[in-house]
């Protein structure tokens, strides 16, 4: 079906259109995580016709997920079209040759930090020192450069392999857990578990996240195309940003509703994320969009997580700056 999907997206027939009469046909994005909260700007584009205007026959978002196809794997297999990902697992791939760009950011600060109990509160890396902190396996590279970037060693901590759900922390077996800020401290507090948290872009590691990923000859040979997209989104997460409500009832009805999510755990969840999506920058610059310094900073980054990569090797921001000054009623 994805296939088909690729192939859709591609082909047009005599009238310059493809086979479902779209100008753009059918394109598959991969989502890095299960349909939650995380993408109601794309719920938004959907249900609201912002993909349709824009010229795409149908978008079809496929869930991520720890058990899925990795964003690089499906971009290096052509099963999808774009995906969202992040710098520490996409800088990789390209180093390893997938010819693949980052083109823009959703968070401007990644969600990813350490929630304790409010009754032991761990507050800063240096407070882990001998603790027992919970670390998923998929998020062992990202915990480790943060014990670099704060002087810290795997050795200083008590590392215990965890899986996603913070139970163990409820229940006292770890002292602190990797999370999204956005989601466990949400979920834990609504149990009526009380937290404290300190966030990763806090203490040293200041990557973006949910970035949207490309191949290199989508940019050079789609250009208009992919702004068209680029155009949808941006609409569909100025109306997930202005509603929070909403976004959670597109989350929790729609679009996750195989996900059994609590409307009132989203509706805070969207507002935690706001605060991930918004940011002086994106104000002046518009959404998505990345300064040079937050660029630098993510290579710097990256580099305690001893991942060495150019920024021009991994960031291009040129569509989404021929977007904004082709429609500067976007930002």
């Amino acid at each position: 079906m994805l296939a088909a999907c690729g192939d859709d997206s591609t082909s047009g027939n005599n009238n310059g259109t493809t086979p479902d009469g779209s100008k753009y046909g059918t394109v598959a994005i991969q989502l890095s995580w299960l349909k939650n909260i995380e993408f109601a700007g794309e719920y938004f584009a959907d249900s609201k016709g912002y993909y349709r205007d824009a010229g795409f026959g149908h978008v079809d978002l496929i869930a991520g997920g720890a058990a899925s196809t990795s964003v690089e794997a499906g971009l290096d297999t052509g099963k999808i079209w774009l995906g969202m990902s992040a710098p520490q697992t996409t800088a990789p791939a390209v180093l390893d040759g997938l010819p693949a760009k980052i083109i823009g950011t959703t968070y401007q600060k990644n969600p990813f930090c350490i929630v304790s109990s409010a009754a032991k509160p761990i507050s800063s890396p240096i407070e882990m020192k001998g603790r027992k902190i919970g670390v998923q396996d998929t998020n062992q590279l990202i915990f480790t450069a943060l014990l670099a970037a704060n002087g810290m060693t795997p050795n200083d901590v008590q590392i215990v392999p965890a899986q996603f759900d913070p139970t163990p922390l409820a229940n006292g077996e770890v002292d602190g857990w990797v999370s999204y800020v956005t989601n466990e401290p949400i979920t834990l507090a609504a149990k009526g578990f009380q937290t404290a948290h300190f966030l990763f872009a806090d203490y040293g590691l200041p990557l973006t996240a949910e970035t949207l990923t490309v191949r290199q000859q989508t940019i050079d040979s789609e250009r208009d195309k992919l702004k068209a997209f680029l155009a949808a989104e941006i609409k569909g997460w100025k109306d997930a940003v202005a509603n929070p409500a909403e976004s959670a009832r597109l989350a929790v009805e729609i679009y996750g509703k195989d996900q059994r999510l609590d409307l009132a755990e989203q509706i805070q969840s969207a507002k935690a994320q706001n605060d991930l999506v918004v940011s002086d920058d994106t104000r002046a610059n518009g959404l998505f969009t990345m300064t040079d310094k937050l660029i630098a900073q993510n290579i710097e980054a990256l580099a305690k997580a001893k991942i060495t990569i150019e920024a021009d090797q991994l960031f291009d921001m040129s569509v989404l700056r021929e977007l904004y000054a082709e429609h500067p009623e976007l930002k």
